[in-house]
């Protein structure tokens, strides 16, 4: 319940902060004073933020399943073990992903 009250809170904050960013003409002094408080750069270095902090809950989230699963049954440890890695492989690349897009738009 507190994870998606603060996912609800970012994903509202975001929203919030984009409304005067998209209201403003191309030339308006308001946009100009934007841009100079929050640049682009920042919004990329926020978004790779997130990104890693995305990645690191799935890796834990993987992590700790996966010993779950080899304490309950220690005979597939194994198999158990190169799923995770393999699992954690593809998390982390859409998280590298996600980092070059964020720099990529800087």
């Amino acid at each position: 319940m507190f994870r998606f009250a603060g996912v609800l809170l970012v994903l509202s904050g975001l929203l919030l902060s984009a409304v005067p960013a998209l209201a403003a003409t191309a030339g308006s002094p308001a946009l100009l004073a934007q841009s100079e408080t929050l640049s682009l750069a920042s919004l990329a270095a926020i978004g790779a933020g997130l990104a890693v902090i995305g990645v690191g809950m799935g890796i834990g989230r993987i992590g700790g399943s996966a010993v779950e699963g080899m304490a309950r049954q220690p005979e597939v440890a194994g198999q158990i073990q190169t799923a995770m890695i393999i699992a954690a492989a593809l998390i982390e690349g859409a998280g590298f992903f996600g980092l070059i897009v964020c720099i990529l738009k800087s």
